[in-house]
């Protein structure tokens, strides 16, 4: 089975290895469906180990675009300044190579379903608000902490393009456990100072 997402990302990475490509460019090429593609490209590096300076610039635009999302937005923008960042040729073909391993696994799990649940005129904005929660977490200071809300949102824009509405759940969920796992960091984080006092 082939993703529309699979294949869209793959035809965008391609071509930035023959040459640079810009946010502002997949956004144009790809329209409605550019929110989704476009943080699932951000949000796919901090899978695996990011280069220092990445996670302020790639989610603060993820948080950017899935706000325009919440808002019911179907047109997405980005500043010039970022619209303009051109991905450096051997950053995307690391990043092709790790898109390749995600996709052998997504082909297996994702598909259209639940399209009652997928196609609600209000899940747009849902899963935009759910997205832009997960990117807070992904830029907050917690330490080691980048790939878990990276996962939750990769599932939930994956689900989004593929109109999958089980998957879209399994975000929903996934999104409530970061939370979760997130406020108990942070709990034991303010606890510490008085354990070691102690």
């Amino acid at each position: 089975m082939h993703l529309k997402f699979s294949q869209d990302i793959k035809l965008l990475l391609q071509s930035l290895v023959e040459k640079p490509l810009t946010l502002g460019d997949i956004l144009t090429e790809t329209s409605e469906r550019g929110f989704s593609l476009v943080i699932a490209l951000l949000v796919l590096p901090f899978l695996f180990p990011v280069p220092p300076g990445l996670t302020g610039p790639f989610g603060g635009a993820c948080l950017l675009l899935s706000m325009q999302m919440m808002l019911g937005r179907r047109s997405p923008w980005l500043p010039k300044k970022i619209s303009r960042y051109k991905f450096p040729r051997s950053f995307s073909q690391t990043l092709l190579q790790n898109l390749q391993r995600v996709t052998k696994i997504l082909e297996k799990i994702c598909r259209p379903r639940l399209l009652k649940i997928a196609e609600h005129p209000y899940i747009w904005r849902f899963n935009g608000f759910c997205i832009s929660w997960l990117a807070v977490l992904l830029i907050s200071p917690v330490p080691l902490t980048n790939p878990i809300p990276a996962i939750g949102i990769l599932l939930l824009a994956i689900a989004t393009i593929e109109s999958d509405g089980l998957l879209m759940c399994i975000g929903y969920i996934f999104t409530v456990l970061t939370t979760l796992l997130f406020g108990l960091i942070i709990y034991f984080l303010w606890l510490a100072p008085s354990l070691i006092l102690a």
